[in-house]
């Protein structure tokens, strides 16, 4: 089966990704039988700012580029986001949670198992209620992104994570979705774990969710579509088909 479009990636213009690289990302693409790749930068406020540009699509005729962004908590900074979506037409714009407010500050759930005597259970709590907050906001992304983010960052030698401690916030936040027509993104962080995985895929189903896009996170070229092959199989099996349209998303 060929492979989908990788609809969320990060270049030396997003602001964690220093070893990140848009033409060459473009050239893994290529060699990886990538249809189209989509250039998503990111726009967090609660950490700091990034800056876009673009790449000159000349050099890649059998490879579809596109813009877009990662709106970082865009329901906590609506102005900003309003800006950055004024400035120029884009392919695809992302709403993700990386944050939560605590104690009077922000905390990025990759901190989490840094945070000495932290709750872990109810600060992912905590962060799938703002991820159903901005998606109830109205702010105006069409996917999102990294639903289950801080499943990366579990604490060591807890329980493994399971969606099923969080299925009613998570069905809360695919309903949601569904209603607004938005899209599920699954993200392959990196290829070595899926975000989310099938149980929520096949939740997104049932919710009456249209589509899924892949995203592959990647922070760096040559984990540009990673992780691709097991994401098709395990959307595939949750009822999702791809498109004749070989850079389309992936529809019921």
């Amino acid at each position: 089966m060929p492979l989908p479009p990788d609809l969320h990636v990060h270049t030396e213009w997003s602001w964690d990704a220093p070893n990140g690289h848009m033409e060459r990302s473009c050239e893994r693409a290529l060699e990886i039988g990538l249809p189209a790749i989509a250039f998503t930068e990111h726009a967090d406020w609660a950490l700091v700012h990034e800056g876009q540009h673009a790449v000159g699509r000349a050099r890649f005729r059998n490879l579809r580029i596109l813009t877009g962004v990662e709106l970082g908590e865009p329901h906590w900074f609506p102005k900003e986001s309003a800006a950055v979506l004024a400035g120029g037409r884009l392919d695809r714009v992302h709403g993700s949670i990386h944050c939560i407010r605590l104690d009077g500050e922000f905390l990025d759930a990759s901190q989490f198992r840094q945070r000495e005597g932290l709750d872990f259970p109810a600060a992912v709590r905590s962060y799938l209620r703002e991820s159903l907050a901005m998606v109830d906001s109205g702010q105006p992304f069409e996917t999102l992104a990294h639903l289950d983010y801080p499943k990366r960052y579990w604490v060591d030698g807890a329980a493994p994570y399971s969606e099923a401690d969080y299925e009613e916030e998570i069905r809360a936040i695919l309903a949601s979705c569904a209603r607004t027509s938005r899209v599920l993104e699954v993200n392959t962080t990196r290829g070595h774990t899926l975000c989310p995985d099938i149980a929520v895929v096949r939740w997104w189903y049932e919710a009456g969710g249209k589509a899924v896009q892949y995203g592959s996170d990647a922070h760096q070229p040559d984990k540009v579509g990673e992780g691709f092959a097991a994401a098709t199989k395990m959307v595939e099996a949750a009822g999702f088909k791809p498109a004749a349209d070989p850079t389309a998303l992936w529809r019921r």
